[in-house]
């Protein structure tokens, strides 16, 4: 039986969530490992704000929001700092490079504004809280 339409959109935001705030997660567990590390802190600070503030604002992004897109909870919230931090990584950090070396942060930026469009859909916390 085919699915509806609304079932579709749900099915698309889950599956958008679990893989672009899951694969994310795969980038922001070594920068958060950096804090816990013999290693002194060094980091990029493409915005002017310091290496550290720089780290702790990414890994925020990265696992703390990223964590709140996979299970869908305030998911247009969670999902507006990942725009930045893409943003930052493929204008700031990448922008006078070539494509290729961009590519990975205009790909997350692309799926996290289709997150932001759909928001979290009804497989997620948001959309357990919206039924009750």
């Amino acid at each position: 039986m085919p699915l509806r339409k609304s079932q579709q959109y749900d099915l698309a935001s889950l599956i958008l969530r679990a893989v672009f705030g899951g694969l994310m997660l795969s980038h922001g567990f070594p920068k958060l490992m950096k804090f816990f590390g013999d290693e002194p802190l060094e980091f990029a600070d493409p915005i002017g704000i310091g290496e550290v503030p720089s780290l702790v604002l990414t890994v925020m992004a990265e696992v703390g929001c990223s964590l709140l897109v996979v299970i869908g909870l305030k998911t247009k919230w969670a999902v507006t700092p990942l725009v930045v931090t893409m943003c930052v990584a493929a204008f700031v950090v990448h922008g006078s490079h070539e494509l290729h070396d961009k590519e990975m942060a205009l790909l997350y930026l692309g799926g996290y504004a289709a997150i932001f469009m759909l928001g979290s859909g009804k497989y997620s916390i948001d959309g357990l809280i919206a039924r009750r």
